[in-house]
């Protein structure tokens, strides 16, 4: 069989699941074209002429299979290439840009979301990582549209879409889980942007500190020109709590969530969450909002429920009493034997005995 994989917009996430799928699937030819994560505006909307002109002969050959990320304009790239409407298209969604938390400095634009909705349109499957990525899309779909002259709406194919789409996280190579790490080390790994909350995370601590519970913090994750503020005044406040702070080489990235016992998100975004994954996977015992995609993966054990006050009730409890804790969760689920089989049957691949 021979596949084209589509990515316009390769984020890390989206290179694990690409690195992934072809890992999973080495009898399948696989050409990959993928564009690098920036000038999203320009990524998401130009990405089939920029292939078109860039990767002509690619684009030229027969596919039996065609697997595209939702950032891809998957409708348009058809158009121009005919040839492509004729193997069996799969569109995976990371995200949705219905669901994307706009900041006070952004003003939503109709464009991505029409590429999501176009390429979802131009799929014979769909995709999604999680429950309430697709309700979110659909929700999202059906709002948008409300809007539009004329109130254009084809809820008749979102039921349908909203039926017989497959929920495939992204999944984890294969690796042993280690047993849980203890100690009173909180690790935050997540993009240093709006959308993650670090205002949450940080008020918390602040809040641990007041009532002098012993703990220690590990803040990283990737970082861009534009960060919260936040971040540089909490660098100063926490003081000799910090063990590390800012984004790590991948071995040292490893080795201090090896030696962290909690990993906590108080993200207002997320549709799987592959960062916190990683770090149970390597000990760390998971505390998650109550909300977004976090009930798909999580028993309550391991959410809490409301704000930064939640937040540090239960970090102070699972600080001051260790025994307390829950049992890890099983990261085994999460990983690509679990779920190989489930992918091959969406791509149309034979099934392992």
């Amino acid at each position: 069989m021979k596949a084209l994989l589509l990515s316009a917009y390769a984020a890390v996430s989206h290179r694990v699941w690409a690195d992934g799928l072809m890992n999973a699937f080495p009898e399948v030819e696989w050409t990959r074209l993928e564009l690098p994560p920036r000038h999203f505006a320009w990524s998401i909307r130009a990405n089939p002429l920029i292939w078109q002109v860039t990767q002509e002969a690619a684009l030229a050959q027969t596919y039996d299979l065609v697997v595209a990320t939702s950032m891809v304009d998957l409708a348009t790239l058809v158009g121009l290439c005919p040839a492509l409407g004729r193997a069996h298209k799969v569109v995976y969604f990371h995200e949705n840009q219905f669901a994307f938390p706009a900041s006070a400095h952004q003003t939503p634009r109709p464009e991505p979301m029409m590429v999501n909705l176009y390429a979802a349109l131009a799929a014979d499957s769909v995709v999604f990582n999680s429950r309430y990525n697709r309700d979110s899309f659909c929700d999202g779909v059906r709002a948008f549209l409300a809007r539009m002259p004329g109130r254009v709406c084809p809820a008749t194919w979102l039921d349908g879409l909203a039926e017989r789409a497959q929920l495939l996280p992204v999944p984890l190579p294969t690796m042993a889980q280690r047993p849980a790490n203890g100690g009173h080390r909180i690790v935050w790994n997540h993009r240093w942007e709006y959308d993650k909350n670090p205002e949450a995370f940080f008020a918390a601590l602040a809040r641990l500190m007041e009532e002098e519970v012993a703990f220690e913090v590990a803040v990283m994750g990737q970082q861009f020109r534009n960060r919260p503020a936040i971040f540089d005044q909490a660098r100063d406040w926490l003081g000799e709590r910090v063990v590390c702070w800012g984004e790590q080489p991948s071995d040292v990235y490893a080795r201090m969530l090896e030696s962290s016992a909690i990993v906590v998100s108080t993200t207002d975004h997320e549709f799987q969450g592959l960062a916190i994954m990683e770090a149970v996977t390597r000990g760390c015992l998971p505390l998650v909002p109550d909300r977004l995609c976090f009930p798909d993966y999580y028993g309550d054990a391991y959410r809490y429920r409301g704000d930064s006050e939640a937040l540090a009730m239960r970090l102070g409890q699972w600080l001051r009493h260790p025994e307390q804790r829950p049992a890890l969760p099983d990261a085994r689920a999460w990983q690509w034997p679990h779920w190989r089989d489930a992918y091959a049957a969406v791509l149309g691949l034979g099934v392992s005995a």
